[in-house]
């Protein structure tokens, strides 16, 4: 059976916008919606919920193209459960196709389109009673749930999961250095990759996409498991199926989104985020949402929670194995149910019942993926925040994939001022070993958009004992010393639009540091002296961002 209705407690009508219109215009209303082939009957029974489908299927993100077949599964459970489904779309950018090029600068501004078109949907036609919101990848799960925060419809999310992978990381990087290194042809990549991500689904390592769609089960808008059930599996458009039935229960019982994204959910889910070692990017997006919910998600808050929280997880970039090992292992509930001392299981799911009754019962877990949290091997302050000269406000470095020997590191600046000066500088050869290739002008609004610099990242790991500090963003996937989101960013006049080639930079995880060897007296010198990098944004988008984005520590919302 795919759905076992819960117990319900009935409620008499649902509040629908439309409905409070005047006779004649709630029946052209109406009208339009039937010509649209929406069911008569279910428009007249006040008492059958109008289940909007918020979907970015498309033919261009892998981790968004098995979303029509998904949706389809939706609206089967939404008809079994007693529900109406409307379906509408919306858009989503793959980060790993923009990469290294202008267009990833669109790419967190677009997380504000998403959360804004499916605003004006489903609140600008006032006929839906509550939202499934299909979305698979970096910036669009963090939009839905941003919109389900501010629009507060009962709501759930539905991802695609991970694709399967035939090869380990190691060797999909191997393969790549192969060739940089010139001893690979393009073709060679493009066929040895497709071993990686062997077909449409989530980039199997434990990027953004795979951390915000984890973070979203441990948040509770998910169903058990639905993060990383895999793309191809049946059990994967079952889960579709029943978070479709779920939310017509949410409907009929009255549960909303402020009743399970409350500020205990929100401090769970840093704990989850802290155990598997995701991407630092849920550090930009759970303070977007904490905004959208009136919350509290500090980057002092996370700090706090990171370092007593150990890393569990083996998961690539902590290790060498994907997020199909990790669900293997027992996904996300084993992940939960490790941790469980430390949550609050009080706090209200998707399901109807609480975190605590979600884990009840056996949950089988293998411990050669996820670690108990007093193995000699969890350790903790895997996301790190640090402060010092050249951080007024804190960096980021995800610490579980920064190597034991760079933990402590000084070297020489070799300063760049966007990504593509970087890349020219590597292919001149002019990157030395023991460099600190600084990165500015790659903020939210320096950018503008705050491109993620992942092949930087990438290209570096080739050159010993580097590391990258950037205004910039990383991908979840990043490893090596990646110091990134540093704030205040260049285009604000801060200490890293200052710093000059050839200044000593000393970076000291064990004492949350960094710092540029620089009195205050000559960074006021510097300063005296100092305009901004401006780089072409042709207008529109990203002009309109640039003035109205916020800092990356407090989320980088557009207000």
């Amino acid at each position: 059976m795919l759905f076992v209705p819960l117990q319900r407690k009935e409620v008499s009508y649902m509040e629908r916008a439309i409905d409070k219109l005047e006779p004649f215009q709630r029946a052209i209303s109406k009208a339009h919606l039937a010509s649209a082939g929406i069911s008569i009957d279910s428009l007249q029974d006040t008492n059958k919920p109008l289940i909007a489908i918020a979907n970015s299927w498309n033919e261009v993100c892998p981790g968004h193209e098995p979303l029509r077949q998904l949706a389809a599964e939706v609206k089967k459970g939404v008809l079994e459960a007693g529900g109406e489904p409307i379906e509408f779309n919306t858009i989503a950018m793959c980060d790993g196709i923009a990469q290294g090029h202008a267009g990833m600068r669109y790419c967190l501004p677009h997380r504000e389109i998403i959360a804004d078109s499916c605003e004006a949907m489903i609140v600008g036609e006032g006929c839906f009673d509550g939202v499934v919101y299909l979305g698979s990848c970096d910036k669009i799960i963090p939009a839905m749930l941003m919109a389900a925060a501010r629009i507060n419809l009962p709501s759930a999310l539905v991802t695609c999961g991970p694709c399967y992978d035939e090869i380990k990381p190691s060797e999909s990087k191997a393969l790549r250095a192969r060739f940089l290194a010139g001893e690979a042809t393009e073709r060679e990549v493009i066929e040895g990759t497709l071993k990686y991500y062997t077909g449409p689904g989530v980039c199997p390592f434990l990027g953004t996409a795979n951390t915000m769609g984890c973070l979203t089960e441990g948040l509770g808008m998910m169903l058990p498991m639905g993060a990383l059930w895999p793309s191809s599996t049946s059990q994967r458009r079952f889960s579709a199926r029943r978070t479709g039935a779920a939310v017509v229960d949410m409907v009929r019982r009255n549960i909303r989104p402020s009743d399970i994204m409350t500020q205990a959910a929100l401090d769970n889910t840093v704990k989850l985020l802290a155990s598997i070692g995701g991407s630092l990017n849920a550090l930009i997006h759970l303070p977007a949402l904490a905004e959208e919910l009136g919350l509290s998600c500090t980057w002092s808050q996370v700090a706090e929670i990171t370092s007593r929280t150990p890393v569990i997880c083996n998961v690539v970039p902590n290790g060498d194995i994907s997020c199909i090992n990790l669900y293997k292992a027992g996904g996300i509930p084993a992940v939960l149910k490790t941790i469980e001392g430390d949550l609050d299981t009080s706090v209200m799911t998707v399901t109807g019942k609480t975190l605590g009754e979600n884990l009840e019962g056996d949950i089988l877990i293998d411990r050669s993926v996820i670690r108990t949290q007093d193995d000699p091997n969890s350790v903790a302050k895997g996301i790190q925040v640090l402060y010092g000269n050249l951080a007024p406000e804190g960096a980021l470095v995800k610490t579980s994939a920064v190597p034991a020997d760079q933990h402590v590191w000084s070297g020489v600046a070799q300063v760049f001022n966007s990504e593509e000066e970087a890349f020219a500088a590597y292919n001149a050869g002019d990157i030395r070993p023991g460099t600190g290739v600084v990165i500015r002008y790659e903020g939210p609004k320096g950018g503008p958009g705050m491109k993620e610099l992942h092949r930087v990242t990438e290209i570096m790991k080739g050159i010993p004992n580097s590391a990258v500090i950037t205004d910039g963003r990383f991908s979840g996937a990043s490893g090596g010393l990646s110091v990134g989101y540093l704030c205040p960013e260049a285009y604000e006049g801060s200490p890293i639009a200052l710093i000059e080639n050839g200044d000593v930079l000393n970076i000291d995880l064990t004492r949350d540091l960094i710092e540029v060897e620089v009195s205050d007296e000559e960074l006021a010198k510097r300063r005296e002296k100092w305009a901004p990098v401006v780089h072409k944004n042709n207008g529109g988008l990203l002009e309109r961002y640039a003035k109205s984005v916020g800092s990356a520590k407090t989320g980088a919302v557009v207000r």
